[in-house]
């Protein structure tokens, strides 16, 4: 899970969940000015730390944060969707013995021909730039930093993860979806390790970092907020993960480009899922659904991976992100094709019966993606000159953003 929306730098969440938020024009895109509580992430060797301060304080910067914001006779049409949510949602999950593991993409390490396996795809590898992999590199701890993503999910009210082994559908859902989700992780992380292109020991810094930080997707402890920011995120990792497989078929590396898509037909298919959710809630509730829907694109949808760090950059997210615009593996056009994409899916031009602010809503969220689209091409007119910055991912060697 996948792609901060950050309104100082592009990119999204993206943010997964193995996500993106809204890429570089969002500069100017001011829906809302919110507060900030400003919290100083402590480096290790910092004078702060040797003056007894906490050697770290995640994350570095937070919103001022809502919680429990949901009425509490919502929670009940949660518990309500149960049985429903057995019948619709979970057949979107496959059993682990017809599931891919990241294994059949990779050498077989029990082969004897195992360093032949990799001496190809380290061959292979050579042809494809630093810039590819930088981006590859960020989806990656994207979707390594999945501890994060299950705990949010854990913290929405009604469909929580109880016990931590609950039988409940929603509580089956994240754990079987974490599950899956986990597969991408771990095949990205080998495949980089095998490629021997990039710096493993920063990336497994960048990783740690992101964990230990967590994510600020404000949605609340609201189901209605969570599964909407969750539909939003499916889709934008799969546009991400579809277009790596893209560019690495371009450069002639096919079995990359599997890879990839591989991974991006998992976030389709966990897309339809949290789609299908958010489609009921308009079927029962269409004001308070749409209020939601309106409340999370003014917020902006950040990404999962707004809060990366590895030691050296403190803008290391922005400036991935503004990798990932260029090469086009995400970009603001995708944001806005994601939201109309959700408008259509989810009918919203046609719902009635909404109350005043539920039609303001409506207004708004169908009226969005022309005006980022706008947005966008004032953006690109007044483009900044390009400019080479070093990623530690690839051993400091500079990439053009």
């Amino acid at each position: 899970m996948a792609l901060k929306l950050n309104t100082n730098g592009p990119f999204l969440q993206s943010q997964k969940l193995s996500s993106f938020a809204l890429p570089p024009m969002a500069n100017n895109l001011s829906l809302r000015s919110p507060k900030f509580v400003m919290a100083s992430t402590l480096r290790s060797g910092s004078k702060e730390v040797e003056n007894g301060r906490k050697p770290f304080m995640p994350p570095r910067e937070v919103h001022v944060q809502v919680t429990h914001s949901m009425p509490p006779q919502k929670i009940e049409i949660f518990k309500s969707l149960d049985e429903w949510a057995e019948q619709n949602i979970l057949v979107h999950l496959k059993p682990v013995e017809k599931c891919w593991q990241p294994q059949d993409f990779l050498p077989d390490p029990s082969s004897e021909g195992f360093e032949e396996q990799v001496n190809e795809l380290r061959e292979r590898a050579k042809e494809i730039p630093d810039d590819y992999f930088v981006v590859l590199v960020g989806d990656m701890i994207t979707e390594e930093a999945l501890p994060t993503y299950q705990t949010m999910l854990n913290t929405l009210d009604g469909v929580r993860d109880e016990t931590g082994a609950s039988l409940t559908s929603w509580a089956i859902w994240t754990r079987a979806w974490t599950a899956e989700e986990n597969r991408h992780g771990d095949l990205l992380n080998k495949y980089l390790y095998l490629s021997g292109r990039v710096d493993m020991r920063q990336i497994e810094k960048t990783i740690q970092y992101l964990i230990g930080s967590g994510m600020d997707p404000r949605t609340e402890n609201s189901p209605y907020l969570g599964f909407i920011y969750t539909s939003f995120q499916e889709r934008a990792t799969f546009v991400s993960h579809g277009n790596t497989a893209r560019l690495a078929k371009e450069r002639g590396d096919l079995k990359l480009a599997q890879l990839c898509g591989t991974i991006a037909s998992d976030e389709k298919r966990h897309e339809t899922a949290y789609t299908k959710i958010v489609e009921k809630l308009f079927e029962i509730d269409p004001n308070g659904t749409v209020l939601a829907f309106a409340d999370m694109m003014r917020k902006k949808i950040s990404m999962p991976a707004h809060l990366m760090y590895d030691g050296k950059d403190d803008n290391l997210f922005e400036n991935f992100s503004a990798v990932a615009q260029r090469l086009g593996v995400y970009t603001a056009r995708d944001y806005a094709d994601i939201l109309e994409f959700l408008v259509g899916r989810w009918k919203i031009e046609e719902l009635t019966g909404l109350s005043g602010e539920g039609q303001k809503a409506q207004d708004y969220v169908c009226g969005l993606p022309p005006r980022i689209r706008r947005l966008e091409e004032r953006a690109q007119g007044r483009a900044k000159e390009a400019r080479n910055i070093p990623f530690s991912w690839i051993h400091d060697r500079q990439v053009t953003i």
